[in-house]
């Protein structure tokens, strides 16, 4: 079965959401790991901070029901999805960046994310828990994806999330 990783994000009512799906992925996945969770401003627009993490799971689903697996769960949090922007803010925000070593960009799925290079709430909290993984594509680690991000500017900062250890269930393990 691949190792799928998925990007975690929420900035309205976030300390619902994340210990909620966290324990909804939990149910319908079994073990999975959680990296820390960090803060960062809203990327593109004015909003509230956001929370975001990075969880893997092991599934024998094929990238595209993860895919619609993942929409569903947003909607059932009260996502609302605007075509005309992705930039606004969100209850629950659920990407795939990585299934296994595949790379697959077809018109619903894009594997690897380039979110990943991109965005250091996404690259830091992979390299938490799939450090020494190597990129499909770069054929480098994510701990040297990392250490080669402009920090310049950073705007994320780890998080103390206490309620997240006693709402994910005893399958969920979290990274340090």
């Amino acid at each position: 079965m691949p190792t799928v990783f998925i990007g975690v994000g929420s900035n309205i009512d976030k300390h619902i959401h994340i210990p909620r799906v966290i324990s909804e992925l939990n149910e319908e996945f079994g073990d999975i790991l959680v990296s820390p969770i960090y803060e960062s401003f809203a990327e593109g627009f004015s909003g509230e901070n956001f929370y975001n993490l990075v969880i893997a799971i092991e599934t024998d689903k094929s990238p595209h029901e993860i895919r619609q697996y993942l929409r569903d769960l947003e909607a059932q949090h009260g996502r609302v999805r605007d075509s005309k922007n992705q930039f606004i803010s969100r209850t629950l925000d659920l990407d795939q960046i990585l299934y296994g070593n595949h790379q697959i960009n077809d018109a619903r799925v894009n594997v690897p994310s380039s979110d990943i290079t991109n965005y250091p709430f996404v690259l830091k909290p992979l390299a938490d828990i799939a450090g020494d993984m190597i990129h499909p594509i770069l054929r480098r680690t994510f701990n040297q994806l990392w250490d080669s991000f402009d920090k310049q500017n950073l705007n994320l900062k780890q998080v103390q999330f206490d309620q997240l250890q006693s709402e994910t269930g005893p399958s969920a393990s979290t990274a340090p």
